[in-house]
């Protein structure tokens, strides 16, 4: 190992004047604190003065090579330091030293120390190469004498070294389930914590856009292994035969350092795609991470047709409400006008995709391909209903007894009920056509060869198709449809008994506790639940003013300001109390301002992470008021997306406004009381 690999200009120190020996060790501490080479500077230090007890390291004729093999050490690395007066560092020969080279050794990288230590012992050796280090004019000189003078000793071991790899040491995937903001936040945080530990490090993000930042080829045959940070999944069948580390997009950014030295250190398996999704559960994703992770990619791909029609629809009322519609449009509000007539249809028409698209990509995440078909029936059949088939039933007197059957057991009489089973029942059917395709593949394992192609195309599709019919026909959607039924008449006794305001601080609360996560996006998928029930009210008859369907528009309302509370609290924290934040933190105020009025609760996540037991408690307080003070005011908003880009929808628009800055206040005081100045 070249002492040019080892030695940056980082930790290079020129015309140094110290007084001490232990000034010295300081010295040349930091400079490998500087080089990114140590994770702890008394500890390593502690490693260095260890060693000296033993005996100086200072071997005479101005040099000094002091050397730790330390648990701190997280690379390999060479600190050098001139000092032209000289100090007493205890040198064999009682004189003082002047030129020392600080070697640092990873506790588990082998013997690198004593290799380092036996080539740089040889060449100072020569009287020559001392005295140009010595009196070289800058660190691009030093290290160019280093070269020459190792090049003249060392060259022919050298040039018949391992060549080194080409391209990048580390890849990464980054995924999130709405690939708004986590997404690009780990790729960031992967590639700048590789670019600091020396390790080369490139990162696809699967977000909203689409994939960015591709991994070709020849990069994934070179590189040592691929760490993949998503909370959905994502393309795998091209690392086949690579290490691969699945985590948690929040790990990407909080523990990048953490992933990247797995992959260097050869601590992760070998990855099969047959066998895949056994390996990453075995390796320590359990079965609710796993459940979440399928969820989500179902809700990641759901959400552009739930922001893109809600907004639609939310334009709708807008239109109307500015043509004088708003108090005198009864059950035609949204369609009193041509123009809004469009936007409302269109909107329904990407709404009505919503759960079919939810419970087909939960399907997929869990069977691949072969679970698209059966999942996007079973959503089709849990948004729609049983109003078809029951109707059939009931307007054909001669099916005589399969009249009793599904009374029976559809849990629904002449005239119908709601066997709507809608987002609820989205979900379920996601996951049972998934598990069903599952059943499906390992029935017909054993089938012979020349049948391999009709498995896809005709075995699954066919009996998977039919088998969640029956099961969300008869079982599902009559109970879900229940259930909705029982979650649209508590929505209405909150709001006759004035209790929303406690489900509006519940909501708001939320969003803020997490910033992004489980609990976050738990939130979230609960108000565009909400938004899916009040449609389904409607659409079986409700008027836009009836208590259950306010009640659903005031739950989005809630959620919605309390999302954005977090990053404009600390925003405007950053500029009341200065002392409390780092120069960083400060400079990134106005894109929090910037997230916060776009909905991006995530821009509060570096913030929180950094200080999570101050700001924490300080945002959750703020987004609960401000959910709560919206579900007071009676606030609602009938779009799942878009922040301040959608207040002219929002009913009691002023209020709503009020809520926003009250919790945003609450949230940047609190931080100003509890949070402690930086250095």
């Amino acid at each position: 190992m070249r002492i040019t690999e080892l030695l940056k200009k980082e930790g290079i120190a020129l015309n140094v004047s110290l007084d001490s020996k232990d000034a010295a060790i300081d010295y040349m501490v930091e400079l490998h604190k500087k080089s990114g080479n140590i994770t702890d500077k008394a500890a390593f230090k502690e490693g260095i003065l260890k060693r000296e007890s033993e005996g100086s390291t200072a071997i005479g004729e101005g040099i000094a090579i002091p050397h730790s093999k330390n648990a701190a050490v997280k690379r390999p690395g060479l600190a050098a330091m001139v000092v032209p007066n000289g100090v007493d560092y205890d040198a064999l020969d009682g004189a003082p030293s002047n030129l020392f080279f600080m070697i640092a050794a990873p506790e588990k990288g082998g013997d690198v120390h004593l290799e380092v230590l036996s080539r740089l012992s040889m060449l100072l050796m020569d009287e020559g190469f001392r005295a140009e280090l010595l009196a070289a004019k800058n660190k691009d000189e030093f290290l160019k004498i280093c070269d020459k003078y190792e090049d003249e000793k060392f060259g022919a071991e050298e040039k018949s070294a391992e060549p080194e790899k080409k391209g990048y040491r580390v890849l990464a995937v980054t995924a999130c389930p709405t690939g708004i903001a986590h997404t690009f936040m780990a790729a960031e945080a992967l590639e700048k914590k590789g670019e600091e530990l020396g390790y080369p490090l490139k990162a696809e993000t699967n977000g909203s856009g689409g994939v960015k930042n591709r991994l070709t080829a020849e990069e994934i045959a070179n590189c040592d292994g691929i760490i993949i940070a998503a909370d959905k999944n994502v393309e795998t069948a091209r690392f086949d035969g690579k290490p691969v580390l699945f985590t948690k997009v929040a790990d990407g950014i909080h523990k990048p350092e953490e992933l990247i030295q797995k992959i260097v250190d050869g601590k992760v398996p070998v990855y099969h795609e047959e066998g895949g999704k056994k390996e990453e559960t075995a390796s320590g994703g359990s079965v609710g991470s796993q459940v979440y992770k399928h969820l989500m990619s179902g809700v990641s791909h759901m959400l552009p047709f739930v922001i893109g029609g809600g907004i639609m629809i939310a334009l709708a009322f807008l239109i109307d409400t500015i043509c004088g519609y708003g108090s005198t449009g009864g059950g035609n509000f949204g369609t009193c006008t041509p123009l809004s007539a469009f936007f409302k249809f269109v909107g329904d028409k990407a709404m009505g995709l919503m759960v079919p698209v939810l419970a087909g990509y939960i399907a997929y995440s869990i069977a691949d391909r072969p679970g698209l078909a059966v999942g996007f029936t079973g959503g089709l059949l849990a948004s729609s209903g049983n109003a078809a088939v029951l109707s059939y039933v009931w307007a054909n007197e001669e099916l005589g007894g399969f009249q009793s059957f599904v009374s029976k057991f559809a849990f629904v009489g002449e005239g119908g009920g709601n066997t709507v089973s809608g987002f609820l029942g989205g979900i379920v059917a996601g996951f049972l056509a998934g598990f069903i395709v599952l059943f499906l593949k390992k029935l017909c394992s054993k089938f012979p060869k020349s049948l391999e192609g009709i498995k896809p195309t005709l075995i699954y599709p066919l009996v998977g198709i039919l088998l969640i019919g029956i099961l969300m026909v008869f079982i599902f959607n009559p109970i879900i449809g229940l259930i909705n039924t029982g979650l649209s008449n508590m929505l209405s006794s909150l709001a006759d008994k004035n209790l929303l305001t406690l489900l509006g601080l519940i909501l708001g609360a939320m969003m803020a506790i997490d910033m992004g996560g489980p609990i976050n996006k738990a939130a979230y998928v609960f108000g565009t639940g909400m938004l899916a029930t009040a449609a389904d009210l409607v659409a079986n008859g409700a008027s836009q003013s009836d208590t259950a369907v306010q009640a659903c528009y005031i739950a989005m309302a809630a959620i919605m300001v309390g999302g954005m509370v977090p990053p404009i609290g600390i925003a405007v924290a950053c500029k009341l109390f200065p002392k409390k934040f780092t120069e960083a933190e400060r400079g990134s105020a106005v894109s929090n301002i910037v997230m916060g009025c776009s909905f991006i609760t995530e821009g509060a996540i570096p913030f929180a992470a950094a200080d999570p037991l101050h700001v924490i408690p300080c945002t959750l307080v703020g987004a609960g008021v401000a959910g709560g003070l919206s579900a007071a005011f009676k606030c609602t908003l009938m779009a799942p997306h878009g922040g301040l880009f959608v207040f002219a929808t929002v009913g009691n628009p002023l209020l709503y406004i009020v809520s926003w800055l009250v919790g945003s206040a609450i949230t940047a005081i609190m931080l100003g009381l509890i949070k402690k100045n930086v250095a």
